[in-house]
């Protein structure tokens, strides 16, 4: 597997666990890992996620824990034992509960990345609004990446589009991983803030996070090999 082919997690969003172990098994060779979420997760629990993980590709266990800090450690350290390659939390949980969930990380073998989802890539400026935080999106993702490194975190959840901004706040070796990516050939679906795979890259993405234009493709394989050649070849085509 090349290095491109390793930065491309697919989101397996379904609760049919036979389903996503056939697909994981068949995409192994060509992306980098899976992503399960919460409608997996709720539907197969941890026996569902360690069926799919028999596929031998990296895991993003997508379960956005937001707490208080000793739940949430608590959650982390049980998460362990299914191996994650990454794991995540709501930024907007605060500086105790992003360092309780860093240090209960640690006592995993290997260690998972702890990421923060900083502004979900289905809300916008009215959203931030309607929620009682302050928009512009691109101000409210920085001030909570910050924050995430600040709490000992390793990197972020975000919109490419915010990418540049964090990059520029939290440096180099902190890890983007970006979801929101819609090929120019695939539906935006409910995404607001989404970006191309050689967008995202270009951006500055270290893991992009794809789902439907995958999933659901007549071809899979196909359309996942399609993304890792946008990822190999990074276009900036916005300002």
């Amino acid at each position: 597997m090349t290095a491109h082919a390793e930065r491309l997690f697919v989101a397996l969003d379904t609760n049919d666990a036979e389903a996503a172990a056939r697909l994981a098994q068949r995409l192994k060779d060509v992306v980098g890992g899976v992503k399960l979420g919460k409608e997996f997760f709720t539907a197969h629990g941890p026996a569902g996620v360690a069926r799919v993980a028999q596929c031998g590709l990296p895991l993003f266990l997508d379960l956005k824990f937001h707490d208080i800090p000793n739940t949430v450690a608590g959650a982390i350290k049980a998460a362990l034992a299914l191996k994650p390659f990454i794991v995540n939390v709501h930024a907007s949980g605060g500086p105790a509960m992003m360092r309780a969930a860093a240090d209960a990380a640690k006592g995993g073998t290997p260690r998972p990345l702890v990421i923060a989802v900083t502004v979900l890539t289905s809300l916008d400026d009215n959203d931030l609004r309607a929620v009682g935080q302050t928009p512009p999106v691109v101000d409210q993702a920085a001030r909570l990446a910050r924050l995430a490194k600040e709490s000992g975190l390793d990197g972020v959840v975000c919109s490419a589009k915010e990418a540049m901004a964090i990059r520029g706040a939290c440096g180099n070796n902190f890890k983007l991983a970006v979801p929101g990516i819609r090929p120019a050939w695939a539906a935006a679906g409910d995404q607001k803030r989404f970006v191309t795979p050689r967008e995202a890259v270009a951006l500055g993405a270290d893991y992009i996070v794809v789902g439907r234009p995958i999933t659901e493709a007549p071809d899979p394989v196909e359309a996942a090999r399609r993304i890792v050649h946008e990822i190999a070849n990074p276009v900036l085509t916005e300002p």
